[in-house]
């Protein structure tokens, strides 16, 4: 029990690390944040809410419209594709951040090792792409039906590139037992 404990608490610290920076960063203000599990309700809830907060500070309706697409894809990989720990709980994160005239975006869970070269190349692979070139792939695997064993086809990282315009941003911070933390972000200009 007490190295789950120490897992747990582990990345509840890294957690709090990537909190504090992005608040730190250029006089951010945190508008939604959570670390913990991620139930379906939960994933509502936080999606539904963000949204509120927007329209109620007169973001605009597409802008709006493009966050919660992000906010669910995200979200959903953590549910879907989140390694679970030795207590059998699937510990994430999400943070929005608003700079003023963009928001970012970050989403965390705990994943293996073995899921690291993947996401890496997949990532990368999006990263050097254009926006039209990420928008012909994404219609590419939307139509050719090629699902993962969880059943996705890498659609949750092409959406929120798409969604976003920007680049996704990503690190791994190793743990122990072939277990790390992975953390992926994104930019939204909303002016």
């Amino acid at each position: 029990m007490g190295k789950e404990v120490e897992i747990k608490s582990s990345i509840e610290e890294i957690y709090r690390g990537i909190h504090n920076d992005y608040v730190s960063r250029e006089n951010g203000v945190i508008i939604l944040s959570h670390f913990g599990e991620f139930s379906q309700d939960l994933v509502n809830s936080l999606s539904e809410g963000l949204e509120q907060i927007m329209r109620a500070n007169n973001v605009k309706k597409a802008i709006v419209k493009r966050m919660f697409s992000i906010m669910i894809e995200g979200l959903q990989n953590i549910r879907i594709h989140g390694a679970k720990d030795k207590k059998d709980q699937q510990l994430g994160h999400v943070i929005v951040t608003d700079y003023h005239n963009s928001y970012t975006i970050s989403f965390g869970n705990l994943s293996n090792k073995d899921k690291k070269k993947f996401l890496n190349d997949h990532i990368k692979s999006l990263n050097e792409m254009d926006p039209a070139e990420v928008k012909e792939y994404y219609l590419k695997v939307l139509g050719n039906g090629v699902l993962s064993e969880k059943g996705g086809a890498g659609l949750g990282f092409i959406t929120m590139c798409l969604k976003s315009k920007s680049k996704l941003t990503h690190q791994f911070i190793e743990l122990e037992n072939d277990q790390l933390y992975f953390e992926v972000s994104m930019s939204l200009a909303y002016e």
